[in-house]
């Protein structure tokens, strides 16, 4: 399918996303024989957060990030992808997704740059429609700030997410922060100390952790950040404002360290500085 026929699909076969998500061929195990993976994330424009490579409004086209989006999956190092409902159900109907990971963006209530941003309540997948989809697991935003009340309700969402994915038997991605808010923004602490309190927040979630990843920043004494928990750890890649060579080397190091078993990248990977996302992809899957 060309991503021109997807809205006349989409008005005039709305059950065809529920077919190709029926026929969709699944990894029977979510590490490759490298025992490491790359996921490409694209859940940003969900929380209204559509800027890239200096663009404030890149992602705000979805033919050409559906098209950078094929050509990251294309690529046979790449293992998966993060998105929402609306995302991945486009994906699916082009027939990128067979044999990829398929994680599926959960609480994206919290809009980038509102008063109550740091309410990340769950508006997008819930544990249940993460199964009914055959998706491979769910990815969720945490973020703690400590002068925000909003901050209870988000730990109680997440806690039930870990849990119900658990149930089903299926991934519960953890992106863990502590944040405040300066001048209006919400902003996250990348100090060691501060993601060592994230991780050990984020590792007691739920009613058991047996399914749960963490998604983190590389921060300085990555290593005295992942002592703190035992569970498996993916690189959050974030954005690029610059050349790509200096975030590869922190990513390199980072990778090392054990517990770390891949990254997650999105818009560095989909808005590489130069334009060439083929390029960008394989200079990360050259570090796995």
């Amino acid at each position: 399918m060309r991503i021109s026929e997807l809205t006349d699909v989409r008005a005039a076969r709305p059950g065809a996303i529920a077919e190709a998500a029926a026929a969709r061929r699944r990894r029977d195990a979510p590490l490759g024989p490298s025992g490491r993976l790359l996921i490409v994330a694209a859940d940003h424009p969900a929380r209204g957060a559509l800027g890239a490579g200096g663009d404030p409004v890149a992602m705000a086209d979805r033919a050409d990030l559906l098209d950078r989006l094929r050509t990251a999956l294309e690529h046979p190092g790449v293992d998966g992808v993060l998105g929402t409902p609306d995302v991945l159900e486009d994906l699916l109907l082009l027939g990128v997704l067979d044999d990829r990971l398929a994680i599926g963006s959960m609480n994206r209530g919290g809009l980038a740059g509102t008063s109550f941003e740091i309410d990340d309540r769950f508006t997008a997948y819930d544990a249940d429609a993460v199964a009914a989809a055959r998706l491979d697991g769910g990815k969720m935003l945490l973020r703690v700030d400590d002068a925000d009340p909003a901050t209870a309700r988000t730990l109680e969402g997440c806690a039930h997410a870990v849990s119900g994915l658990a149930r089903h038997r299926l991934m519960a991605m953890v992106e863990p922060f502590v944040a405040h808010r300066i001048e209006g923004r919400v902003r996250n602490l990348l100090t060691p100390e501060a993601m060592i309190r994230a991780v050990s927040v984020a590792s007691g979630l739920g009613t058991t952790s047996a399914y749960t990843w963490l998604k983190l920043p590389v921060v300085p004494e990555m290593e005295r950040v992942m002592a703190a928990t035992t569970l498996p750890a993916l690189l959050l890649g974030g954005e690029v404002a610059g050349e790509l060579g200096p975030v590869l080397d922190g990513w390199r190091r980072a990778l090392r360290i054990p517990g770390v078993k891949g990254l997650v990248a999105g818009r560095s990977l989909l808005y590489p500085p130069d334009g060439d996302v083929g390029a960008a992809v394989d200079a990360a899957v050259e570090l796995l």
